[in-house]
Formats: structure tokens, C-alpha cells, sequence
């Protein structure tokens, strides 16, 4: 009976917002009122999907713009004869360069001879620098011997290593891989290291209260807490990757290599086709470009979609 006249006293929580509302000289209802519709305005916003024809115009359209700009005034440059003809090709001559790889079933070969050799060496270096990373991110004394090798070893650039690999290894796959495992390494161990860093004391705090300690605690609680610096990480290591394939690739030249884009590049200067030089730059930057619209932009989104920063479409 106490109980109840107890809650009766107090009343619904609805009565108590409605006296406290009362008591600002707010009108009863209104702030509850206001509330709902805030949430309904957000689960609006969350279920609601983008039409087509918009996001063309906004993701799509934006790009092709750009790429029509940059061709337009590419063509004027070479109408205007700011430059000899042999420095400066026009885009109809690449194009033409781009027809006859094509023609003679060479263009997809460079393409896929430098994307497998750097999906393959990405790949390695993941397997190499997480473990590397949560090595040094959980253990003081590996920081503090390996750390500074690793933010040193990131800061060189990838070309010095191509010397002593081909020193080292010959001309082959092997020196190929070699150079990328020496550039992307570094970057996947140093961003999850950043990634690590940045998990909140608290959260390590219930993994442990939970359970979650040793190999359970890294796989539940800080594997997935730092994965947007983790994720930074991979995508420098993969531009890392790239930039050293490439780097290999000019320099080092042999029959049993193939012809990469890099190679493809360097046979451009040799032979002074300027065309060629383009095509394969071309080539280089659109690769990159789809890799990262392909498969880390779509990671990116997935991250921060499922930590409530990006609102899904």
C-alpha cells in the first residue's frame, strides 16, 4: 500500500516532465512533444535512401567536370604552342598511344603485371606489420627499441632500397616484394600503433572487468576500437606499397620481370615517347585512384558508419 501511494505521489514519468515544463513557463507537453519529433526526424534521416539521379549528381558528376576541365585546358596549352610538341603531346596522341596498346593486347598485361605484384606485396606487409604493430603498441620495451627504427625506416623513401634488393636478391619477384614489405611495413605498424593509442583507458578497463583479457582483450576491445587509425594506416601503407612497385620497377628492368607500369614508364624516356610517358602516369594515377574508390573507401564508410559518424545512405 505504501508503494502505491508512492507512486501515486510521484506520479508518470510524462506527469514529471510535464510539471517541470509547467514550472519554466513552458506550455505542458511541449518539450515531450519536441523530443518525439526529434527522434522521428532522425529515424527519417537514417532509413531515408539517396535517389540515384542524386548521388550521380553528387559523387559522379563532380569528377567527370574536373577531368573535362583538366582535358580542355591541356588541349589549349598544346593549341598554344607553349611548349615543343615532343615535351608536350596532345590528348588525341595519347589516346592513340592507348589504342595501340590496346590493339596489340599489351595494355591489360602492363596493368595487371604491376596490380598483382602490389596486391600480393600489400598483402604481405598486412600480415607482417599488424602483429609488428600490436607488438609495439602493447609492449614497452618493443616500443621503445623498434619504434623509432619504424617511424625512421617510414620516412625513407622507398627508392633507396631498390639498390641494395636488386644487390641482394637479383632481378626478380623476390626484390620486387622485398622493396614493397621495406615501404608499406613501416606505415600498417606505425598506424595501428596510432590506432592503439587512441583507445580509450576505459574501454581496456571493462574488456578486462568482462573477461576479455591477453589474445580475447586484442581481438574485442582494441582491435576494433582502433580500427579507424588502423585503417589510416592501411591506406598509407598501400600508397607506400605503390610508390615502391613502382619505384623497383623503373629502375630495375629485366625480361624474366615483365612490363610493368613502371617499366612501361622508363621505356617511355628511353625511346623518348612522350605519349608512352604519359600513358603509363595515366595509368599509374587511375589504378590508385580505383583502389582506393574500390576497396578502402568502402571500408572507410563501413567504420565510421558503425561508430555513428556517417549518417548511411
Amino acid at each position: 500500500m505504501a508503494s502505491t501511494e508512492t507512486t501515486s505521489g510521484q506520479g508518470t514519468p510524462h506527469d514529471a516532465a510535464q510539471r517541470g515544463a509547467a514550472g519554466r513557463g513552458v506550455a505542458p507537453g511541449t518539450d515531450l512533444a519536441g523530443l518525439g519529433a526529434g527522434l522521428d526526424a532522425l529515424d527519417t534521416v537514417q532509413t531515408r535512401r539517396t535517389p540515384l539521379r542524386q548521388t550521380l549528381v553528387a559523387k559522379v558528376l563532380p569528377p567527370v567536370i574536373a577531368v573535362a576541365v583538366v582535358l580542355v585546358v591541356w588541349q589549349v596549352l598544346v593549341w598554344a604552342k607553349v611548349t615543343d610538341s615532343y615535351k608536350l603531346p596532345s590528348p588525341g596522341a595519347v589516346w592513340g598511344e592507348v589504342s595501340d596498346a590496346w590493339m596489340q593486347g599489351t595494355l591489360l598485361g602492363y596493368i595487371w603485371t604491376s596490380v598483382s605484384r602490389g596486391l600480393l606485396g600489400f598483402l604481405l606487409a598486412l600480415l607482417i606489420g599488424t602483429p609488428l604493430g600490436l607488438l609495439v603498441a602493447r609492449v614497452k620495451f618493443v616500443r621503445a627499441a623498434i619504434g623509432p627504427i619504424l617511424s625512421g625506416l617510414q620516412s625513407l623513401p622507398s627508392v633507396a632500397w631498390v639498390p641494395p634488393a636488386v644487390i641482394w636478391l637479383g632481378l626478380n619477384d623476390s626484390m620486387m616484394y622485398a622493396v614493397i614489405l621495406l615501404g608499406a611495413v613501416p606505415s600498417i605498424a606505425n598506424g595501428l600503433v596510432s590506432g592503439v593509442d587512441q583507445v580509450p583507458p576505459l574501454f581496456l578497463r571493462a574488456g578486462r572487468t568482462l573477461g576479455a583479457t591477453g589474445l580475447r582483450g586484442t581481438w574485442h576491445i582494441v582491435m576494433p576500437a582502433a580500427l579507424p587509425g588502423y585503417l589510416a594506416g592501411l591506406k598509407q601503407g598501400w600508397a607506400f606499397s605503390w610508390r615502391s612497385l613502382m619505384a623497383a620497377e623503373i629502375i630495375a628492368s629485366s625480361p624474366d620481370l615483365g612490363v610493368g607500369l613502371g617499366q612501361l614508364l622508363e621505356n617511355g624516356r628511353t625511346v623518348g615517347s612522350m605519349p608512352m610517358v604519359f600513358l603509363a602516369i595515366f595509368l599509374i594515377l587511375i589504378v590508385g585512384i580505383a583502389i582506393d574508390l574500390l576497396i578502402f573507401s568502402p571500408l572507410e564508410r563501413r567504420v565510421l558508419r558503425g561508430r555513428g559518424l556517417l549518417v548511411k545512405s
